[in-house]
């Protein structure tokens, strides 16, 4: 009888629940710290061939001009635009500053909005 009183597990549905404005902002901050965290030493191995010699100044220099190159660099820029703006508003929210629930979550829209348009931006900029 009191095996049958124990509450049962319950089925999530993931794909139906709802995260606040906030989660998603906070969620995006560590994926794009985690795509940071992965791009480093690529970005870093790239940048060494491309001073080393004047052919792998151009190896590196063709490999940009690639099609998948300015997506995968548009992501990337997205990461560190997301992350910086992110971080600046975790930063000020543990000096107190935006905690209070409505401009958490105006500050968390400001991020994932901003973020976007301004790697877009610097993106159209850099290709011009």
């Amino acid at each position: 009888m009191e095996r049958h009183s124990r509450r049962l597990p319950v089925f999530l549905n993931l794909a139906q629940i709802r995260f606040p404005i906030s989660a998603i902002a906070s969620i995006a901050h560590r994926v794009a710290g985690v795509l940071l965290f992965i791009a480093l030493p690529v970005v870093a191995l790239m940048l060494d061939a491309s001073l080393r010699t004047e052919a792998g100044f151009t190896a590196v220099s063709d490999l940009f001009s690639s099609p998948l190159w300015v997506v995968t660099g548009a992501v990337l820029l997205w990461a560190l635009v997301h992350h910086v703006l992110a971080g600046v508003r975790h930063l000020l929210m543990d000096v107190g500053v935006g905690s209070e629930l409505v401009r958490a979550r105006a500050s968390a829209r400001l991020v994932l909005v901003a973020a976007p348009a301004l790697a877009l931006l610097i993106l159209v900029w850099g290709l011009t």
